[in-house]
């Protein structure tokens, strides 16, 4: 028993016909058009593949099922074998503890796997937990044969079952609940409650309860299906908020007023089985097939009916070689898209889209005949049992045929969802699709599914073509277009320029028809330049621009072309085309927005010429961007021909360039100048005022600066530039024409040439002397000027007397200074045994300390936490510095070089430790920066009043501590 389930053999399949017809052959795949070759490298595996399980029961087994895989099987007459598919070597094996004749009627294992009941054929009913090995008896469910239960998926736990619905042989439906814990003292039974609930009739007798099923719709409406022989039963309604853990009693108290809504069918065969397909473990039940005297109906649920879940529904009737007497029906799965139909010797699988057989498979006779089938939902695995074997089903690619049949059916949407990852299929399905949409007269469908296809472009082309459906045929182009590589550059070219022609064509139909909407005329030209536009096949069309330039001027589409040459960021020619229509403000705007520098310097001297206020303030917000110096053709030109209007411009973009831009050069600056000298005169004089006086500060041409200014008779600007190239007797001469003071500030320029300073105030005092001696008599002396000469001395000796005075008081104060540092060096202060630092409050003496004259003492490291964080950062680095090196002084002396050091060694080591300030120096040197003054008493403490306790950069983190 310990290797059970360990290892699978594969059985050999005896006979499969049918699924190998119904295969997706290379006969029926390829179609003549395809691009696809399909070839098959290996045979696919069927889609129900079999496996025995390698297991030899001990004895022979009663009854099996499987769930959330947990499976549990009675063998024999008192065993219960369980086992965890996780852990196949670990089976458990429980004895019922049966002494009477009972036997095991039927097993039942809720959706966790946690939960089992054991119906006995003696009207008894067992409980067992899933984590206990202790079977516990289900007392009020006694005296009833139990035929089929509904599990509770919303509120079932591993802990207990929740409200549970129960079928018994006598058309009973109770609802109970069990609880796996033992109970109190008084009440030691699992089962919590067990009350009925409704009763199930056929022909006015009671019908076993075949089948019972609980779902709950998505807007939590309740659904009850229960199943008897030939009857199929629905049961219908909502609960209160809250009241699902109070059972489902109320639904059926619903319903008790009119009959309930059933199907019944004439032919019974003892029994029905009922399957249903859940597409995730945790969601609601999509489709259902029940298994009943005259075939099988299936169909979909539709939660959303008032009347009835179930819809779609269709009935699989029994062939001909299933006979009801002799081989009938045992059980039903459903699948996806099948169903499977256990036979007493073989399984068929039945396409619920057709109704075909798709798969059968014949069991051999050394098994026995087959007991039942059973699904476990949670892995959709399906297994089969006789009473010596376990078989197992995995359904694999369930839907890789689909396409096909649903294809067959027309339904092409449907076959295109089916075989999305299979290109040969889908080509396959969208060139029917195509077809029948051009058979049809629907061109514009058709050509979006022919261009998804690998058909013959050509073929596809010239139907299109033919057919004069010229708006298929772009959509046709476009599509391809779309779908085709970068590398595919040849193809892109050739579809690229057919699409333009048929673009331009059209909206040449359009302008010429007159009649047509212009909004249907501004839709077409927004396609095309979207198609221009486009930024997939961008390249395509840089490279092949001048094709698609002489295309739109064949067809005389300027503003296409305008648009285009955008497109391509040609705006040279964009700006050509409005300057040659006299449109400058829209070629400027061009110009404007794409910043080109070269179209600017190209461009200027045209625009300049009728809008010189725009293009100037285009250059102002271009900045830097442009080269001033490569735009003075453009001033030049027009501001010695021009208006008005040109020229205060051009001063207004080269006021711009010097005052805002700082622009240095020469050429500029000497432009300015000329645009100063002819035409802003007040302005020239602020300019070299401005501009610096010294050569090494100026940016114009000096020599050129003054032949200007003399040219235009500028004289104090002229004198200016003199004194800048220190042409100082240029300068006075020049000046004593224009103005004496003026020339008297020129006199005393040349500070460091004292000969030349009295030659220039004697031309000066000529000058004057020759100005004013008309004015004298000839019989003036001296003593005329005698008064005024005395008064002058005496006011320059009372000067002398006073700075003789400020010198002898300064004298004075550095005496006593001298005296008080004398003074102060002879004085002490005593520190006694017990005196504490004033800042940690640690006895003083037990580590280097300052004493202060204000009584004040700290240890040394103690002030220079005080005293650091308030240094410059310059102080702080000296700091930083004595005390490296006061370290490195205490460092262990050098060693003596040995006999295996070399000469070089004894460098490094003199260079390290050579000659500099002694340790006495450094540590003074570090008592003027730390111990200037004290902490507490000095200008420190003064300096910091303002300062907060707590460093605002810390405030935050320190905040947070003290919460």
């Amino acid at each position: 028993m310990a290797s059970i389930l360990d290892e699978y053999e594969d059985s050999q399949n005896s006979r499969n016909p049918v699924q190998q017809h119904s295969r997706l052959s290379a006969s029926n795949i390829g179609i003549t058009h395809s691009g696809f070759v399909n070839v098959r490298l290996e045979e696919e595996k069927p889609i129900f593949n079999k496996q025995r399980i390698d297991f030899s029961p001990p004895e022979k087994i009663n009854h099996f099922t499987v769930c959330n895989n947990q499976l549990c099987m009675s063998l024999g007459k008192d065993t219960l074998l369980r086992i965890d598919l996780a852990k196949p070597d670990q089976p458990n094996q429980i004895e019922l503890g049966r002494k009477d004749d009972s036997k095991v009627h039927k097993l039942f294992l809720d959706h966790t796997g946690s939960h089992l009941v054991i119906s006995l054929s003696t009207s008894e009913c067992l409980y067992l937990n899933r984590n206990t090995q202790k079977v516990r008896g289900l007392s009020r469910w006694k005296g009833h044969l139990i035929e089929s239960m509904a599990w509770n998926r919303l509120l079932g736990t591993e802990a207990a079952t929740g409200p549970v619905l129960v079928g018994t042989s006598q058309g009973l439906i109770f609802e109970a609940e069990i609880s796996a814990s033992e109970g109190s003292l008084f009440n030691t039974n699992p089962d919590q409650y067990f009350r009925q609930v409704h009763a199930l009739e056929e022909d006015g007798e009671p019908a076993p309860v075949c089948c019972l099923e609980v779902e709950r719709g998505p807007d939590s409406k309740f659904f009850i299906v229960a199943t008897t022989r030939k009857r199929l039963f629905q049961f219908a309604g909502r609960l209160a908020d809250g009241a699902e853990a109070q059972g489902f009693g109320s639904i059926f108290a619903q319903n008790q007023e009119l009959l309930p809504s059933f199907q019944e069918f004439p032919v019974n065969m003892g029994y029905s089985e009922i399957a249903f397909y859940t597409p995730k473990l945790r969601s609601c039940p999509k489709a259902f097939a029940w298994m009943m005297g005259n075939g099988v109906l299936y169909g979909q649920l539709d939660y959303g009916r008032p009347d009835s879940l179930l819809s779609d529904v269709q009935v699989w009737e029994y062939p001909a070689d299933i006979d009801l007497a002799a081989n009938k029906p045992i059980s039903i799965v459903l699948t996806q898209f099948h169903f499977l139909l256990l036979l007493p010797d073989r399984v068929r699988a039945v396409c619920t889209l057709n109704g075909q057989v798709v798969h059968e498979d014949v069991f051999p006779d050394k098994f026995g005949a087959l007991r039942r089938m059973i699904k476990d939902p949670s892995g959709g695995l399906v297994w089969i049992y006789t009473e010596r074997a376990v078989f197992r089903y995995h359904v694999q690619r369930e839907a890789r045929d689909v396409w096909q049949m649903y294809t067959g059916m027309n339904r092409l949407d449907l076959a295109k969802e089916y075989c999305r990852d299979r290109p040969e299929c889908m080509d396959v399905v969208l060139a029917k699709e195509a077809e029948h949409c051009f058979r049809n007269k629907r061109y514009l469908e058709s050509a979006k599914c022919y261009a998804l296809t690998q058909s013959y472009f050509e073929e596809i082309a010239l139907k299109f073509i033919e057919a004069k459906e010229d708006e298929a045929l772009r959509e046709f182009l476009l599509k391809k277009l779309a779908s085709l590589k970068p590398a595919e550059r040849t193809q892109i070219t050739l579809l690229v320029t057919w699409l333009t022609e048929l673009f331009l064509n059209r909206l040449g139909r359009l302008e010429k028809g007159g009649g047509a909407d212009g909004h249907v005329r501004q839709e077409a030209r927004q396609e095309f330049r979207g198609f221009l536009g486009g930024s997939r096949h961008k390249e395509c069309f840089y490279n092949n621009r001048g094709t698609i330039y002489d295309l739109l001027a064949s067809h005389g589409a300027v503003d296409d072309m305008v648009y285009f040459s955008v497109v391509m960021q040609d705006y040279e020619r964009v700006v050509s085309h409005h300057c040659r229509h006299d449109d400058y403000g829209a070629a400027l705007e061009v110009l404007a927005r794409h910043c080109d520098e070269a179209l600017f310097y190209k461009f200027s001297p045209v625009l300049m010429q009728h809008i010189p206020g725009d293009v100037v303030d285009a250059w102002i917000r271009m900045g830097k961007r442009l080269d001033a110096k490569r735009l003075i053709p453009a001033l030049v030109n027009y501001s010695q021909t021009g208006g008005a209007q040109q020229i205060s411009e051009s001063v207004r973009y080269m006021e711009f360039c010097v005052y805002e831009l700082a622009v240095k050069d020469e050429a500029i600056h000497n432009y300015l100048l000329s645009l100063y000298a002819k035409y802003r005169p007040d302005s020239l004089l602020l300019y070299l005022e401005q501009a610096g006086t010294h050569p090494s500060e100026i940016h114009y041409d000096l020599k050129y600066a003054l032949r200007l200014c003399a040219e235009h008779g500028y004289h104090r600007a002229c004198v200016l530039v003199y004194r800048i190239m220190e042409l100082y007797e240029e300068a006075v001469d020049l000046a004593l024409q224009v103005d004496v003071d003026l020339a008297k500030s020129c006199a005393d320029l040349p500070e460091d040439d004292e000969e030349l300073r009295k030659k220039l105030w004697l031309k000066i005092a000529r000058h004057v002397i020759e100005d004013i001696l008309p004015f004298f008599p000839d019989f003036v002396t001296i003593d005329h000027f005698k008064e005024a000469i005395c008064g002058s001395l005496e006011e320059y000796s009372r000067h002398i007397d006073g700075l003789q005075r400020e010198m002898e008081e300064a004298t004075e104060s550095a005496r006593r200074i001298r005296e008080d540092v004398r003074d102060m060096r002879g004085e002490c202060g005593a520190v006694e045994a017990r005196e504490k630092c004033a800042a940690c409050d640690f006895p003083l003496l037990n580590r280097p300390l300052y004493l202060f004259l204000c009584g004040h003492a700290f240890h040394y490291d103690c002030l220079l936490q005080q005293t650091g964080p308030h240094l410059s950062a310059y102080r702080r680095g000296q700091l930083d510095e004595l005390q490296r090196r006061l370290v490195a002084m205490a460092l262990p002396a050098k060693p003596r070089p040995g006999r295996g050091e070399t000469r070089r060694t004894r460098r490094a080591w003199a260079a390290r430790w050579g000659a500099g300030p002694s340790r006495e120096q450094i540590k003074a040197d570090i008592d003027d920066i730390v111990a200037a003054e004290c902490a507490y008493c000095g200008e420190l403490m003064i300096r910091s009043v303002d300062r907060p306790f707590i460093d605002p950069l810390r405030f935050e983190e320190e905040k947070a501590s003290w919460l």
